[in-house]
């Protein structure tokens, strides 16, 4: 019987998956473990394999986004009638998308414009078109009959709905038919105009994006921040790193002896390496700490997991290869999971201090400046030292002022005496 395989659920924080392309195509004889397409998600391009065997029937959505359970494709028998599973299915699917798109509207008081909605919603439900896509011009009031669909056979999705939405129309003082020549006008113009009247580019925002605005609102709003900033003198760490460089099989940076500094400080803290949970406070007895890696998408954490038990040299080459994949957005699910501290570096850009938003479930974040030469005091007299900024942001819920405080003086000690971290 043929199965319709659905958009999977590929992070925790994913609520729609980009089909990036297909590299299977109808026709084909699929075995499980096949890799029938590439997805990209808020955090990752991954794989989707076919866990089922069979002949690729129908391919729903070639490229361009899905919602979580979406109808992807089916997976059946050579010349089996698929129509009536993907029929069942996608009348499944738009009853669900109906009874959410629905629920809200019986709460609101009834508004002038809803009559011209309800027309608009009752003709959508007879055009082909993606469930998300009917929830959005039903939110909107659009009519789909009057939008191009650039799915398969003509079904209008999400990206098309948007389009409409968002195509530039002619002032409202001018008559439709007084400018004939722009009929053959693109739909989407290069350049949109924002309330001043000035030209502005407008770059659709990715999955990513998407997250991170969503999760970071989320932390910054909900998790009472409060802020603690410490000098450290770096003169013996800049020693240090130096030797360990001229026998290390693997050439150490700073950013690595500030990850061991911290896994081994939050051993002696439990209450930094904790987690918010609402009615509990969790103590992570794993210390698993997460690197801040920029891409231009956004901003991936790969973990670094049981960092106090790794060396200088293996946290060397876990970080280079975490960070590598995530900039070619290779990362997987379980290798950005399970961070119970983050660091977020941006000295390597000679930023001096700077406060960073913890990282859910985290509940402290320490964010690393640059190392600056600046005038010190050394047994009373005045010198040269290597100072670098620490702040950590700490969740006020889990951490107190003095337990965050005591957490950054061990991993000041630490930092100015790194053979403290070779024992």
């Amino acid at each position: 019987m043929a199965e319709v395989i659905r958009m999977p659920r590929m992070s925790d924080t994913m609520e729609e998956g980009v089909i990036v392309g297909w590299l299977k195509k109808v026709g084909d004889v699929l075995e499980p473990g096949d890799v029938l397409a590439e997805v990209e998600t808020d955090k990752a391009t991954m794989e989707l394999e076919s866990y089922q065997e069979g002949v690729l029937l129908y391919i729903g959505v070639k490229e361009g986004p899905v919602p979580v359970n979406g109808i992807l494709a089916v997976i059946g028998e050579e010349g089996e009638d698929y129509k009536p599973a993907l029929a069942a299915a996608d009348s499944q699917t738009t009853t669900s998308s109906e009874k959410v798109a629905e629920a809200p509207a019986t709460a609101e008081a009834p508004k002038a414009a809803e009559p011209a909605v309800a027309v608009a919603a009752n003709n959508n439900s007879r055009v082909k078109a993606s469930p998300l896509a009917k929830k959005i011009a039903a939110d909107s009031g659009l009519d789909l009959a009057t939008i191009n669909g650039s799915g398969d056979n003509g079904r209008i999705v999400k990206k098309d709905v948007e389009a409409y939405i968002n195509k530039p129309t002619a002032p409202s003082s001018a008559p439709a038919a007084a400018k004939p020549a722009e009929a053959n006008a693109p739909a989407v113009a290069p350049f949109a105009y924002g309330g001043n009247g000035q030209a502005a580019e407008e770059i659709p925002v990715s999955q990513m994006r998407k997250v991170i605005a969503r999760r970071l609102g989320e932390s910054k709003f909900s998790a009472p921040h409060f802020y603690l900033t410490i000098e450290v003198e770096m003169s013996k760490a800049m020693a240090t790193r130096k030797q360990l460089n001229e026998i290390s099989p693997t050439r150490i940076s700073y950013n690595d002896l500030v990850v061991k500094s911290c896994a081994v400080a939050l051993r002696q803290h439990p209450a930094i390496n904790s987690s918010w949970l609402g009615d509990k406070i969790r103590i992570n007895k794993e210390i698993n700490v997460g690197v801040a890696v920029a891409i231009p998408d956004g901003l991936l954490v790969p973990v670094i997991k049981h960092a106090d038990m790794k060396s200088l040299s293996q946290i060397n080459v876990e970080v280079k290869e975490l960070a590598g994949k995530a900039k070619e957005k290779r990362l997987q699910p379980d290798q950005m999971q399970g961070n119970t501290f983050t660091i977020s570096n941006l000295g390597m850009f000679d930023i001096d201090e700077f406060t960073a938003i913890i990282n859910p479930p985290d509940a402290c974040i320490m964010a690393v400046g640059s190392i600056a030469q600046k005038p010190v005091v050394k047994d009373g007299e005045l010198a040269v030292g290597n100072i670098m900024k620490l702040t950590l942001s700490c969740d006020h819920r889990v951490v107190d002022g003095a337990s965050g405080a005591k957490f950054l003086k061990t991993v000041k000690s630490m930092l100015e005496d790194p053979i403290r971290l070779l024992v």
